[in-house]
């Protein structure tokens, strides 16, 4: 599994016309899945997001995770991030997982994190053509691998 986690003063999520999620100050967490990734990353990973000290504490100094600060997570489907340049300049997709194996692993990401966090996190429609907008804040943006375990 791999996320690039975005801290923002806001984002959202939209499927056509309708905005399908929606937070204010958080983390956007885009999450691509492999074929062979299992629940060990999955548990790896959602503890990561939740935990990772990325947000401002009362000094200004990046101290504090989502679920101290009480901030919101919007997480959002992106098999891209799986995408392979090795070869000319049209990307494969052949390191991104099939629907079929990706969405059950990404719905239980998605409950992993709410149970971490204790709330509710909001998301985008696996499969769907999104529009994802945000205000960046910092910037601070960070991509995490399930594999390397940094």
């Amino acid at each position: 599994m791999r996320v690039v986690i975005q801290r923002v003063r806001e984002a959202s999520v939209t499927v056509g016309e309708r905005v399908v999620g929606r937070i204010g100050p958080g983390l956007l967490v885009l999450l691509g899945i492999a074929p062979d990734d299992t629940d060990a990353d999955l548990e790896w990973l959602a503890a990561k997001v939740s935990d990772l000290r990325i947000l401002d504490d009362e000094a200004g100094v990046m101290n504090r995770s989502v679920k101290e600060a009480g901030g919101e997570v919007l997480l959002v489907s992106q098999f891209t991030l799986l995408a392979t340049t090795r070869k000319g300049t049209r990307p494969g997709w052949s390191g991104a997982a099939r629907p079929e194996v990706a969405r059950p692993l990404y719905e239980r990401f998605c409950h992993r994190l709410e149970a971490l966090l204790g709330r509710p996190v909001p998301t985008g429609e696996f499969g769907a053509d999104m529009q994802v907008s945000l205000i960046n804040d910092g910037p601070v943006t960070l991509v995490i691998d399930s594999r390397l375990r940094e």
